[in-house]
């Protein structure tokens, strides 16, 4: 399985020369060689995590493409067909199984309603939160896409997230809100939670991918 760390928060995930795609948003450029995407999955509703835009030019590649979200974006996004999944399901795409944990987005501040957020686990291998720090229970997490900036992102917090998964491999993601320096300063902080268990840290920018 080969993953590729797009811009922000967008994961393009590949398997037998099948694609998935995972929150692209705002923030990140267009995606290219989209003909062999089986489907979409979008965390939660925030426009750094999908856009009209993407999912316009998803679509004209791959008619017919399963959109998976919460039930928050399908109310946003109203003018497409969005399949609505909970923490606690588990369906096959293609060649992807995916297990969907969470429920809440991370807390911003007390003055912003809360929604709700999907944490996904693809193929027992590759387990992203969205934005929340919830940890997938009795799950042994081979990679994590782990957060390293955002409004509600502490890195102490976040280094307490890779800590309680305890990862084989890591990488960040969801940081574009970081300056060059604070996202080395975050990753290097990630890289030490991670080693803590065993694990190994990758720095992955944009169009970098990891084999797994």
């Amino acid at each position: 399985m080969r993953i590729t760390k797009y811009e922000h928060a967008a994961l393009r995930v590949d398997e037998a020369g099948r694609a998935l795609l995972i929150d692209p948003g705002s923030f990140t450029t267009p995606f290219d060689d989209l003909a062999d995407v089986v489907a979409v999955v979008i965390t939660h509703e925030h426009p750094d995590h999908w856009t009209g835009s993407h999912l316009d030019r998803i679509l004209r590649a791959a008619p017919g493409t399963p959109i998976l979200s919460t039930a928050g974006v399908a109310a946003a996004a109203s003018d497409y067909e969005i399949t609505v999944v909970a923490p606690g399901d588990e369906l096959t795409v293609g060649e992807f199984t995916l297990r969907f944990f969470g429920g809440s987005h991370a807390v911003i501040h007390e003055s912003l309603p809360g929604i709700e957020n999907l944490g996904v686990l693809v193929n027992d291998e590759l387990y992203y939160p969205g934005d929340s720090y919830a940890v997938p229970e009795g799950v042994e997490v081979k990679t994590l896409a782990a957060p390293l900036g955002a409004p509600w992102l502490k890195i102490g917090e976040a280094m307490d997230f890779v800590l309680a998964v305890s990862p084989r491999r890591c990488f960040g993601t969801h940081d574009m809100t970081l300056s060059t320096i604070g996202r080395t300063m975050h990753r290097q902080r990630l890289q030490w939670a991670t080693e803590q268990g065993g694990g190994t840290f990758f720095e992955l920018d944009p169009a970098q991918s990891l084999d797994v």
